[in-house]
């Protein structure tokens, strides 16, 4: 659609050889003869551009200036002027105007090249105008989306709250845990049961990444072990009994899921008729701390991650258990948060830890600088399972 100019000129010399000039430069062209006319021209048909002259009877063309930018405050708009009416063309290029032109104009190319400059300065305008328009429609709608997920987020937060344990008092046994998020939603996961009046089920898992697609994870972990025990509790298997086979279970049905996530993960069964502990390592890292008559040790043991290889194998460990005892487990996390300069001196200063707070693990994870409302660069998740006092 050819552009549509208004030519305002009560001098029809002037007004039509304008018109007849730009038409035959593929515009397509009204005229008018008063302030008035011109008015009611833009009423009646759509107009992309307009030229006036600023001397006219009746309405004069500043006052028609500020008619038209009221109306349309990005419609072009060129004043044509005689030289003594430099005031004027001032006033105009303050209320608005485009450009100006002095007549008489001896080469109307001038006045075609003001009109194109005007134009595209227009159509700038007009596209950036559209495109805030587009980011603020975005920007709602992306803080909506936001507020959704965040509310999502929260909702998912509460789940895995509800899903984690109470603090246990089983027999002489006492379990406690701590997690801290780096996200609204953790990828660390913790749990311990009684599975009868002899033994006692417990695990630390630490999932690969952050965020809902690892937070889903644990909802799976949460699943399977409590399935285990139900089958055990129906007599139909005795899987949940044995750490390594648990191990497989879990490694079996990430890869089952499609997930592509892996995990770390420490799982203990305690025997209290033998006393012992029997348990089986995924890959996790750091080991469980054991803490008995004021000395810490690293338990044994090491593996592949879960579900990173389907054909990975898991061993079983056996250990007996000292009258009094703590045996402290974390997650990677929290040696992200110890200024120690390398990994040894870490794992040093982590039985300095264990030692210094007795096994209290309030105490251990204030030593450690793990404090409600502090953000943490990765989820640290922490667990306790004690007997006396160490």
């Amino acid at each position: 659609m050819a552009t549509a100019v208004l030519v305002i000129d009560d001098d029809s010399l002037v007004r039509d050889s304008i018109a007849a000039y730009l038409d035959d430069c593929d515009y397509s062209m009204l005229t008018a003869d008063s302030a008035a006319t011109g008015l009611v021209v833009l009423d009646e048909h759509r107009v992309d551009a307009v030229i006036c002259d600023l001397k006219m009877p009746g309405v004069g063309g500043i006052e028609l200036l500020q008619l038209i930018k009221a109306r349309s405050p990005l419609l072009p708009v060129i004043v044509v002027s005689g030289a003594g009416v430099m005031d004027d063309v001032v006033q105009a290029l303050r209320l608005g105007a485009d450009d100006y032109l002095v007549k008489p104009i001896i080469d109307l190319e001038v006045l075609h090249h003001s009109l194109t400059k005007a134009l595209q300065s227009a159509q700038l305008e007009e596209e950036n105008r559209a495109y805030r328009e587009y980011l603020e429609k975005t920007n709602t709608e992306l803080q909506r989306g936001l507020d959704e997920l965040r509310n999502d987020q929260l909702a998912g937060r509460q789940a895995q709250l509800r899903m984690l344990p109470e603090p246990l008092d089983f027999k002489q046994i006492s379990c406690r845990h701590s997690v801290t998020p780096s996200l609204m939603l953790s990828g660390d996961f913790l749990d311990y049961f009684e599975l009868d009046d002899n033994r006692l089920v417990f695990y630390i898992a630490d999932v690969s990444g952050h965020g809902a697609s690892s937070a889903f994870v644990t909802v799976l972990l949460k699943n399977l072990t409590y399935r285990l025990k139900r089958n055990f509790r129906r007599g139909s298997s005795a899987d949940v009994l044995h750490p390594a086979r648990v191990l497989s279970r879990v490694n079996s049905e990430l890869h089952a899921s499609e997930l592509d996530k892996h995990l770390t993960m420490f799982y203990g069964v305690v025997c209290l008729e033998k006393n012992q502990l029997l348990y089986s390592v995924g890959g996790h890292f750091p080991m469980p701390i054991m803490l008995a008559e004021n000395r810490a040790s690293y338990l044994e043991g090491r593996a592949m991650p879960v579900g990173l290889f389907p054909e990975a194998s898991y061993q079983e460990y056996t250990m007996a258990l000292p009258e009094n005892f703590s045996l402290l487990m974390f997650s990677d996390g929290i040696l992200e948060i110890m200024p120690e300069s390398t990994l040894n001196k870490k794992e040093d200063a982590l039985l300095a830890a264990a030692i210094e707070s007795q096994g209290n693990i309030e105490r251990l994870a204030e030593a450690l600088g793990v404090r409600a409302g502090v953000e943490v660069p990765d989820d640290i998740a922490m667990v306790s399972i004690a007997r006396g006092s160490v």
